[in-house]
């Protein structure tokens, strides 16, 4: 082997991921090692608020990035590549979860965080509420879901949910705001509202799409 044929262990680790999708498709598939190091824990974290299962959610992930391997050669650049692989993830869970779906749930069965007033244990209260945000937001109607996840979870911008989710900006932002709504139902009760500020209309990344 030619000395500039020997591959340069921190290449995967640095460079940037159009590059190692060049590399890829012109033929060195050692290259997609580093690939999935960069993503598989965005990746396993995705699939996992899809189902709730660590196993099932490092499995689909697993088939996500065999699935990215037999079409990289279709990614064009025409967006981030994590956009394109996110996309991609996406839509496998989704089909995924049509097939099997995931033990279901209702916004009426989920509890109410407690009231902080009546704890002592501030961390306790803010993981309370936090699972339970997260548990509602899972008992939401499959395509509010979708783009609640990615906007709030996955802190995807607007124009970046619609090209994950193949759908115009205005549905993303028409579903976001019926997704808020539904929620806001559950948790903002009277006294209650702090409980829900973390999905406020007014995100930051939200306000700045035109």
């Amino acid at each position: 082997m030619k000395a500039d044929q020997v591959p340069n262990p921190s290449f995967t680790d640095e460079a940037p991921d159009e590059v190692m999708v060049a590399r890829v498709v012109a033929g060195d598939t050692r290259v997609f090692e580093g690939i999935v190091r960069r993503w598989q824990s965005p990746l396993v974290n995705l699939a996992w608020r899809f189902c709730r299962d660590r196993g099932r959610a490092e499995e689909m992930a697993q088939e996500a990035f065999l699935r990215a391997f037999r079409n990289l050669a279709q990614f064009r650049g025409d967006s981030a590549f994590s956009t394109w692989l996110f996309s991609l993830a996406t839509n496998l869970y989704r089909t995924e979860l049509r097939r099997l779906p995931a033990t279901p749930l209702s916004l009426d069965e989920i509890a109410e965080p407690p009231d902080p007033r009546l704890s002592a244990a501030a961390a306790f209260e803010d993981a309370s509420r936090d699972e339970s945000l997260r548990r509602a937001v899972l008992a939401l109607p499959p395509k509010y879901r979708d783009a609640v996840l990615l906007f709030y979870f996955h802190e995807q911008d607007v124009p970046a949910a619609a090209r994950t989710l193949r759908i115009p900006e205005g549905t993303v932002k028409a579903r976001l705001f019926r997704g808020r709504e539904l929620l806001r139902s559950k948790f903002s009760r009277p006294g209650r509202a702090s409980k829900f500020a973390s999905l406020t209309p007014q995100h930051s990344k939200e306000a700045r799409t035109p």
